[in-house]
């Protein structure tokens, strides 16, 4: 699909190159001061969540059938690896749980194999710099890892064509997200995210072993209603859409810009999610469930108003500045967060008391 705003227009291939980490040491990666905030923020708020996932994750890893022959390796891989220390961190967890199981029935651990696999702009060369050097003593075992406390995994959804056409019913007109849109609307979304669930499954079905398991962690929601998004919709559906608002407003970008700009994100329910693994039929649900994730925000002095409202605000753009930037250029996209900034502080008691993420949790293997 294409995304087209007044002067713009973002392909799928352009599309993709945005929806990556930037790594690297350019005037636009991660390490530079103007990002830092705001990736240290994401990846902290990650971790957090990460690590209070990790006794499901080993769970799974419990379930999967070990091979004892010394000539198989066993082989690990992160979908949406992206380029960070948290990449490290879940595959150093995954590599020491299943060498303690295989020590623990008193037989030499494999080798061990990682694949990372992201978009084809995904910033590799950094990732593999921040992997340990490997050890010189014992096959299968590594250095101990960086000292690494964030993660980052997560299942995106592209957004559907519908939403930005005018002549269709779901046409999402003056709004940037689905919290509270028309039925219509929220099961075009809705439609969206099982038939990527679907494609994923399938070419998951054809690269994985029989004995293996799957470990998938995506935004999810406790409401069976689709309109209702939960801590994505208050994220992104009431301040950050209040903001293009205010840009339309001052006159600074038409109403027809704003509304060709939507959040390609979808929190999934439990049967949302069901329904695409059984009527795939690949693969059989070990275990599914909501997960509370917490809260985005970061802050150190919660009755300090303004501090509630600069992580609101930098949790925004720590997930869609990139697809901003693009779409009204850097300098809109500056002012359009510093609004989200001013209209999160005035809200900031609602904010702390409110806003929690949830994500759907499930380990799967083959059926």
């Amino acid at each position: 699909m294409d995304f087209k705003g007044d002067n713009t227009v973002i392909s799928n291939i352009k599309l993709e190159k945005l929806l990556s980490m930037k790594g690297g040491k350019g005037p636009s990666s991660v390490s530079e001061k103007k990002n830092e905030l705001q990736t240290k923020v994401l990846f902290f708020m990650q971790a957090i969540h990460a690590r209070s996932m990790l006794h499901l994750l080993e769970e799974t890893l419990d379930r999967v059938q070990l091979i004892t022959s010394p000539e198989v390796p066993f082989v690990a891989v992160d979908l949406g690896c992206s380029s960070s220390n948290n990449t490290i961190y879940i595959i150093d967890v995954i590599i020491k749980h299943i060498t303690k199981r295989f020590e623990s029935l008193g037989i030499e651990p494999p080798e061990f194999s990682a694949f990372f696999s992201d978009l084809p702009s995904n910033d590799f060369n950094t990732l593999f710099q921040l992997l340990p050097p490997l050890a010189t003593q014992g096959a299968g075992s590594m250095e101990k890892c960086l000292t690494a406390d964030h993660h980052r995994s997560y299942f995106s959804a592209g957004v559907p064509e519908a939403v930005m056409d005018k002549r269709s019913l779901a046409y999402n007109k003056g709004r940037v997200f689905i919290h509270g849109p028309g039925e219509i609307t929220a099961n075009e979304y809705k439609q969206q995210f099982q038939a990527d669930l679907a494609s994923f499954l399938r070419s998951r079905s054809q690269e994985m072993k029989r004995t293996g398991s799957m470990f998938l962690v995506c935004l999810g929601r406790t409401s069976v209603d689709p309109t209702d998004q939960g801590g994505a919709g208050l994220l992104f559906g009431t301040h950050f859409q209040d903001a293009w608002g205010d840009l339309v407003q001052e006159g600074l970008i038409s109403s027809e810009k704003r509304d060709s700009f939507n959040i390609p994100v979808y929190a999934s329910s439990l049967q949302d999610f069901k329904e695409v693994v059984e009527a795939d039929g690949s693969f059989t649900i070990d275990k599914l469930e909501v997960f509370k994730g917490g809260s985005p925000l970061v802050v150190r002095e919660p009755d300090d108003p303004a501090e509630v409202g600069r992580a609101l605000a930098n949790s925004c753009r720590s997930v869609a500045g990139v697809l901003v930037d693009a779409h009204i250029g850097d300098h809109l996209s500056e002012k359009l967060f510093l609004q989200v900034e001013r209209r999160a502080t005035s809200h900031a008691k609602e904010l702390l008391d409110e806003l929690q993420f949830f994500h759907i949790v499930a380990s799967l293997s083959f059926a």
